[in-house]
C-alpha cells in the first residue's frame, strides 16, 4: 500500500506541473501558450502531458482497468484532444465557431484551473486501491 502514496505524490507532481506550464488567464491564452508547443513538434506538444502517460503506466502495472481507470484516460485523453483540435482550429481552419470563440475569451478561474488536479488524483487513487481490496 506504500507504493500507492508514493504514486499519488507523483501524480500530484505531474498535474501541477502540467498546470504549471499550462497556466493561463483565458482559454485563447492556453490554446496560445500550448501552440507554441504545436508549432515546434506535435511530439513535444504530447510529451508536455506527462501525467496522461504516468495514468497508463500505472494502469498497465496493477491492471487497473476497472471503471475509475478508464474513467481517467477517457478525460484525460479528450483534454488532450479537444486541446489539439482548438489549436488546428484556431491557426489552421483559422475558423472557429461563433459560441467556441466567446469560450475562448472567458477568464479561467482558480477552480478551473485546479479541477484536474482534484479530479485526476482521486481517481487514480480509486482505481489503483480497488486492486488491492
Amino acid at each position: 500500500m506504500e507504493i500507492v502514496i508514493e504514486i499519488i505524490i507523483v501524480m500530484i507532481g505531474l498535474e501541477l506541473f502540467e498546470l504549471y506550464i499550462q497556466k493561463s488567464e483565458t482559454l485563447a491564452e492556453l490554446v496560445d501558450k500550448l501552440y507554441v508547443y504545436y508549432r515546434q513538434s506535435v511530439f513535444i506538444f504530447f510529451i508536455i502531458h506527462p501525467s496522461f502517460y504516468f495514468v497508463l503506466g500505472t494502469l498497465i502495472y496493477f491492471d487497473a482497468f476497472n471503471f475509475y481507470g478508464i474513467s481517467i484516460l477517457l478525460l484525460k485523453g479528450f483534454d488532450i484532444f479537444f486541446k489539439a483540435e482548438l489549436i488546428k482550429q484556431r491557426y489552421y481552419v483559422k475558423e472557429i465557431d461563433s459560441e467556441l470563440e466567446k469560450m475562448m475569451g472567458m477568464k479561467l478561474t482558480p477552480m478551473m484551473r485546479y479541477l484536474a488536479l482534484m479530479m485526476y488524483v482521486p481517481l487514480l487513487f480509486l482505481a489503483i486501491s480497488s486492486i488491492f481490496e
